[in-house]
């Protein structure tokens, strides 16, 4: 009981219920709440330590910075999820929140595309600055031939170097991205090769441009850390894969390299195995043990979750 009163005192607030508001829309830094709601750094940083201790947000520490949402565990993660939908979404200051919030995530999404767009040329050698470029792709390949054949989806394919390694091993392949400088240098890269059965296409990942259940397998290497919702890139990918299909993730696992989001733009530094679950859970997908490349300063990691065989999804629906 005390926690709940606790919980409900935490957001009967003006202030604090803006707060959660905005952040279950968007995981946000305390710099991008104070821009947003127009108040102090040190009171929204006090709310924001209140609402944490009462368990109504969670905080995910990135290097010097954090970034919040409402709780999806613990005593009080129900009563977020219930509170949220009751802001009305016709009030003048939610209104306005959001649409700084929309804001906030234009700028976002442009310095992201900035730095693809100005760096699109060295892509390659950027990837290879901290790991062994060889070790992982073998491995993600090895991961691609154990179920040959079939249709593949590349999710922020860059220069299409997956589409290349895949060619052999796949009966079709798509690549998209968002940079069309990026798209220029893989279609290059794939007439180089040969590849006619591959092909790229501008697209947003969290909105692709595929019908449902149309890709035996999708991967996404070396993209999540620079996604606002890497759970609903999940999700959309797990949309157009076919039932018993794959995805295949290669990422970092967790590190404290801060440049990496300074100067290259990387809105997370890593990922958790317990992250990584949940939000392949959430997005309908199981997933398998994970394979860890082990490197200095960082280890990366390739992640396989497969979708439900279509009787197991006849069933549970």
């Amino acid at each position: 009981m005390e926690a709940l009163l606790s919980g409900l005192r935490a957001v009967a607030e003006p202030t604090r219920l803006r707060i959660l508001a905005l952040c279950a829309h968007a995981e946000l830094s305390v710099s991008e709440l104070v821009t947003i709601l127009g108040q102090s750094q040190p009171r929204v940083s006090r709310h924001l330590k209140l609402m944490v201790e009462a368990g109504v947000l969670e905080r995910n520490r990135e290097g010097a910075r954090a970034f919040y949402r409402p709780a999806e565990r613990g005593a009080l993660a129900e009563m977020v999820q219930a509170l949220v939908p009751l802001v009305p979404a016709e009030d003048q200051a939610t209104v306005d929140d959001l649409d700084r919030l929309d804001r906030i995530r234009e700028e976002r999404a442009e310095r992201a595309s900035l730095y693809f767009e100005a760096n699109a040329a060295r892509w390659e050698e950027l990837r290879g600055l901290y790991v062994d470029d060889e070790v992982v792709d073998a491995r993600l390949l090895a991961a691609l031939q154990e179920e040959p054949g079939g249709d593949l989806l590349d999710i922020g394919t860059g220069t299409g170097r997956v589409l290349e390694m895949a060619a052999d091993h796949v009966r079709s392949a798509v690549g998209v991205d968002n940079a069309r400088q990026m798209l220029e240098i893989a279609r290059a890269n794939l007439d180089k090769a040969g590849v006619r059965h591959c092909q790229v296409r501008l697209a947003d990942m969290y909105r692709l441009p595929f019908p449902a259940e149309r890709f035996d397998a999708v991967t996404i290497n070396m993209v999540l850390h620079y996604a606002e919702a890497p759970g609903a890139v999940l999700a959309e990918a797990a949309r157009v894969l076919k039932p018993g299909g794959r995805l295949i993730v290669v990422d970092f696992a967790p590190h404290e390299l801060v440049e990496l989001r300074d100067e290259h733009e990387h809105r997370w530094l890593g990922f958790e195995e317990t992250e990584m679950a949940r939000i392949a859970t959430h997005a309908g997908l199981s997933l398998e043990p994970t394979v860890s490349v082990e490197g200095e300063p960082l280890t990366v990691c390739l992640w396989q979750a497969r979708r439900a065989p279509a009787a197991r999804i006849a069933a549970a629906s």
